[in-house]
């Protein structure tokens, strides 16, 4: 019989550790070749020092952003200081001119009226002007309706009480429009302030954007020649692979029909698949062959199939045809068991009916004593 090619066996330990060397060898290679900050073919020195400026120019950028940022903070503070001392100022001014008017406005310091006064009942309007006695009660009648002594010093004193008032509430206003005044020329004066830093910080803003866009565009600038760099190394090395690729397929044993290629060197029932060209005329003849008598294998075992198939069909009919014989022969019986159960239930009805007729009819007297003597008279 002809030895046939095995090539599910498992590969060979030192074929896969030579093919997962080369492996790692092209991978060490591909990382060499591709890393740009590893790789050992050069480094571009202008574009890492262009780097290193456009990062000096963003920081010196932030830098002055952020000073500009502070000084604005410190003048926001200072006139923030300011504005909250003006207001502590009003607010001081304000408590002294109500401490004032408070003091003014007691009815102790007014000569038209004293709250305090004990005598205050007798003595507001008395008789005499100048004369006063603790003799007189209250009942003394020192004062009548309609009597007023002091008219005329009232009426000037309320006048000065009124032009006082006047003059009061005057330079209340005056001081107020002046606190007003500075309020507004101090609320201009923050209104210019921030209007000139928020101009400032637009032009710092602006100058920032345009620092940025111009390192963007030199980012882009140094990523763009980086990726043509790249691409161009990448096309070397794929026109050098398919190269290598050209010549090794050339020069090696894929492209030969010599069937020897394939054979393995230590094991001789075993194939190497990356080299193996197919089944030569031989080894197909041998399999056509081997076919042919596994074909008529088959064949001899179907028809060994098929005869005993036949055989068990055979003895299938038989033992149905005996079986149906058996179930006749019961039939016969059971009828024929069934006819003497029939002939039994009559014989015995006919018994019954026979036995009720001796018992009711013939046999209804009851035998005496002398009837039973008559019996055994005699020797014999």
């Amino acid at each position: 019989m002809r030895k046939m090619f095995k090539l599910d066996l498992p590969p060979d330990l030192k074929e896969v550790a030579a093919i997962e060397a080369r492996r790692n060898q092209e991978k060490e290679r591909r990382i060499q070749i591709f890393n740009v900050r590893n790789r050992v073919l050069g480094v571009d020195v202008a574009a890492l020092n262009s780097q290193v400026e456009e990062r000096k120019l963003w920081k010196a950028a932030e830098q002055s952003r952020e000073a500009a940022y502070g000084t604005s903070q410190v003048q926001y503070d200072v006139v923030a200081q300011m504005l909250q001392k003006e207001e502590a100022e009003r607010t001081r001014h304000l408590a002294k001119n109500l401490q004032e008017f408070r003091k003014k406005q007691q009815l102790k310091n007014m000569p038209e009226y004293n709250l305090w006064g004990q005598n205050q009942g007798w003595t507001e309007f008395p008789a005499q002007a100048r004369y006063y006695s603790p003799c007189y009660g209250l009942a003394s009648m020192q004062c009548f309706a309609g009597e007023d002594l002091h008219r005329a010093m009232c009426l000037r004193m309320q006048q000065e009480q009124c032009r006082y008032s006047l003059e009061k509430q005057m330079q209340e206003y005056q001081q107020a429009r002046l606190d007003q005044q500075y309020a507004d020329w101090l609320s201009d004066q923050l209104h210019q302030a921030m209007d000139a830093q928020a101009t400032q910080l637009a032009k710092l803003e602006e100058s920032y954007r345009v620092v940025l866009s111009s390192l963007r565009a030199n980012a882009n600038k140094a990523k763009a020649a980086e990726l043509a760099e790249q691409k161009r190394l990448e096309y070397e090395h794929q026109q050098e692979a398919n190269f290598m690729e050209i010549q090794n397929q050339t020069t090696s044993d894929l492209l030969t029909e010599n069937p020897g290629v394939a054979e393995h060197s230590v094991s001789p029932c075993r194939v190497l698949a990356y080299c193996w060209k197919g089944v030569t005329p031989e080894q197909r003849a041998a399999i056509i062959k081997a076919q042919e008598k596994q074909r008529h294998e088959q064949e001899a075992q179907r028809q060994a199939k098929r005869a005993l198939d036949a055989e068990w069909e055979s003895q299938t009919s038989c033992l149905a045809r005996a079986a149906m014989e058996l179930e006749e022969k019961e039939r016969q019986l059971c009828a024929e068991f069934q006819r003497g159960l029939v002939f039994n239930q009559e014989l015995a009805k006919e018994q019954k009916a026979q036995e009720n007729y001796l018992n009711s009819i013939i046999y209804t007297n009851q035998p005496t004593a002398e009837y039973h003597l008559q019996f055994n008279t005699s020797s014999r």
